[in-house]
């Protein structure tokens, strides 16, 4: 048998190993896994002991060290092979083997050549040992071009049995699950450990970490071949993929944890866990009080509803709703066993929900319980989720104890300034307390622009600073109508300009908006999952009816009537108004709505709500004892009824005749108690009766439903 040499050193047989290993051929790595016995005849039957090296010229692996010695041709190719002592060259893998980069245990050598009941199995295993070279030396490039120049090659077929079952895609797929579960086997043994002691094995989670995304490259190619397709083998790649990539982030926060040993030397600003909850909850029942009215959900007939919800819930709840959130096939409920001394916590998010799990109980509990569940493709909101409870754990304490762990963490993880502002001012828009508000309004600047989050106007309107909020929006550039935009978004946008005084802008922006939606320029504006926000009267009655009730709390409603509002507006407004006007008959909107129709010379209108008007408020005074509420009531119905009546005379006689019979059929806008239609009917203008007497108006004057009085 000829020996190897001793005296080569082991590194160098080691770059030998590999450097023959990355310049093979791809379809090269079967026959190297293939087990080959020798083919040589001895005594009128085959040798079949195993066969370590190849043969030169040819490169065939048929014959043992002995036969090697005696024949003179290859049993394969009949090739004429050399004579003399040369060292005939190891084949790849049992080269690996000696080079130290395969484990001696894996050496099939001594084997009996009549075991073969599990010939099969010891050639897959022999493949799956090349590929783990090739992923403990950053060769994963190699596995990429045997799934793309191999397994995906219609020709690369053969008749052994053996050679077609390392073709195929299965393998490789096999060969990720295998390697996934050691690893995390490995990693279970690094996170039982205490924060000094995993310390010392970062060099490991790095190394691992470079594996699991060169075994997320695999995954990535692997996929490529069913891309297109629906099958159950496409399904567990890419449940296998997903649960690579949270591994592999969770990794790397926690190595990030590590190094900084969980944060056990930096003060956290609250003296218990306890303390830092109830914090949380005086926030949500702050943010309970001040919030708004949900007016979307009260007009589409869901009850009106308050909008109460913090930023981190709302960020919580989108992981959590996020799509296949919650579903673990085998992959996820393997990665669960990294989770830690989180039982409570797990438990919690099943039952509440992930935003019922704030605040988290420790840094660990928060880098399991986001980094292992959810979407992998969320990571950046994950991040941006760890930042604001790092900002929570350490705001209020002096900067230079704690500023330098939040860059560390943005550098690390190559996270902008903006965003890192970004999750700052979230956190302050939570807070309840006012240096928090100024605070988050003195970094508004640095994070304003078009891809603000649409919630920092509402809170801001919510925390009673419009002037802010209407700022924000005009940043952002989605403030002019011209931007996509849902429809919460816009019924802020009316709020804070009517908060600010700007009105006649409110107006002019609900105007805009819904001739956009109407003429189906804003169609990524719609709400799929919500049928009745896909019809534009929809928008409109929402608008309409916000700026109506804006103006009715802030006394503007003299201000709102004088408006140009078109037809289909003027039905909302008048629907709104009548409304309030019939639950409190004693204040002046009923009034004020008669006044709106004598502005556009509307005298049977203002006569017919006057009427309604009337018999609601004989209703309040003889249901309601109180004189000084009885003497208003009657007080605002004589100044009234003067009005209308002045008003009535203006009409000619037969038409006063009629009116007063109830001959005259209810104009639409009237009827406070109706349905409005899908698409009404403009009401019928009546012109004024001294226009007819003294001249005829120009047509060009009769706009937007109503006459402009000629002076």
């Amino acid at each position: 048998m000829v020996g190897r040499k001793f005296d080569e050193p082991t590194a160098s047989r080691s770059q030998k190993a590999l450097l023959r290993l990355a310049s093979i051929d791809p379809i090269e790595l079967c026959n190297e896994a293939k087990v080959e016995r020798c083919r040589a005849t001895r005594d009128l039957r085959s040798c079949g002991l195993n066969v370590q090296r190849v043969l030169i010229p040819c490169g065939h692996a048929a014959l043992c060290d002995e036969c090697s010695q005696r024949c003179e041709v290859c049993p394969i190719c009949r090739m004429s092979l050399p004579k003399g002592g040369n060292e005939l060259p190891l084949r790849l893998y049992y080269e690996c083997i000696e080079a130290g980069l395969i484990s001696k245990r894996h050496d099939d050598r001594l084997r009996d050549k009549e075991d073969t009941a599990n010939q099969l199995v010891a050639d897959v295993q022999r493949l799956y040992s090349l590929f783990d070279v090739t992923l403990e030396n950053n060769l994963v490039s190699l596995i990429c071009h045997y799934i793309t120049d191999v397994c995906m090659d219609e020709s690369a077929v053969s008749s052994d049995p053996v050679i077609a079952l390392l073709l195929d895609e299965k393998v490789v797929k096999d060969w990720c699950r295998r390697t996934f579960q050691s690893i995390l086997k490995e990693l279970n043994a690094i996170y039982s450990r205490t924060a000094s002691e995993m310390k010392s094995h970062l060099s490991s989670l790095l190394k691992i970490s470079s594996k699991l995304a060169g075994m997320s490259n695999v995954l990535e190619v692997l996929e490529s071949s069913f891309r297109g397709s629906i099958s159950v083998m496409l399904q567990d790649l890419n449940h296998l993929q997903e649960s690579i990539l949270k591994t592999k982030q969770h990794l790397e926060i926690m190595a990030w944890c590590i190094r900084h040993q969980f944060l056990e030397n930096v003060r956290c600003r609250f003296s218990d866990f306890a303390s830092w909850s109830s914090s949380v909850r005086e926030r949500k029942s702050a943010a309970i009080y001040r919030a708004w009215p949900d007016s979307v959900a009260g007009i589409l007939g869901s009850g009106e509803q308050s909008t109460s919800s913090l930023f981190i819930e709302d960020a919580l709840s989108n992981l959590e709703n996020d799509e296949g959130y919650g579903h673990q096939d085998e992959g996820e409920l393997a990665i669960s066993s990294l989770l830690a001394s989180v039982g409570n916590s797990v438990f919690l998010s099943k039952l509440q929900g992930l935003a019922g799990c704030y605040p988290f109980e420790s840094l660990r509990v928060a880098v399991d319980l986001l980094f292992l569940q959810g979407n992998s493709t969320l990571v950046v909101a994950k991040q941006a989720i760890f930042l604001y409870f790092l900002f929570d754990r350490h705001w209020t304490i002096p900067e230079d104890k704690w500023r330098d762990i939040v860059d560390d963490f943005a550098v690390t993880f190559c996270i902008t300034r903006h965003s890192l502002l970004e999750s700052f001012v979230f956190y302050l828009l939570d807070d309840h307390t006012d240096e928090a508000l100024e605070e988050a309004c003195r970094l508004l600047p640095e994070i304003a622009g078009p891809n603000i989050h649409p919630k920092v106007a509402q809170a801001l309107l919510e925390r009673q600073n419009p002037d802010a909020a209407l700022m924000v929006l005009r940043w952002s550039g989605r403030d002019g109508g011209a931007t996509l935009v849902s429809v919460g978004e816009a019924v802020t946008a009316v709020r804070v300009r009517v908060e600010c005084g700007l009105l006649t802008e409110a107006f002019m922006y609900q105007r805009m908006i819904c001739t956009k939606v109407k003429d189906k320029k804003l169609k990524d504006a719609y709400d799929e999952a919500n049928e009745q926000l896909n019809n534009w009267l929809t928008w409109l009655e929402i608008l309409v009816s916000e700026i109506c009730c804006l103006c009715i709390k802030r006394n503007l409603v003299d201000r709102m009537i004088e408006f140009p509002w078109n037809a289909d507006e003027e039905k909302y407004l008048h629907k709104c108004m009548f409304d309030v006007a019939q639950n409190d008959p004693a204040s002046t909107m009923g009034s004020l709505l008669v006044v709106f129709h004598l502005q556009r010379y509307r005298y049977v209108e203002a006569y017919q709500v006057h009427s309604k008007l009337q018999t609601l408020e004989e209703d309040f005074i003889s249901k309601h004892q109180n004189e000084e509420m009885a003497y208003k009531v009657k007080l605002l119905n004589h100044w009234r009824k003067t009005l209308v009546d002045q008003s009535v005379d203006l009409l000619p006689d037969v038409l006063q005749q009629q009116l007063k019979d109830g001959k005259l059929p209810e104009a639409g806008a009237c009827n406070g108690d109706q349905n409005i239609p899908p698409k009404p009917k403009p009401p019928t203008v009546q012109e004024p009766i001294l226009g007819n007497l003294l001249f005829k108006l120009p047509q060009q004057w009769e706009t937007n439903g109503f006459v402009h009085h000629q002076p």
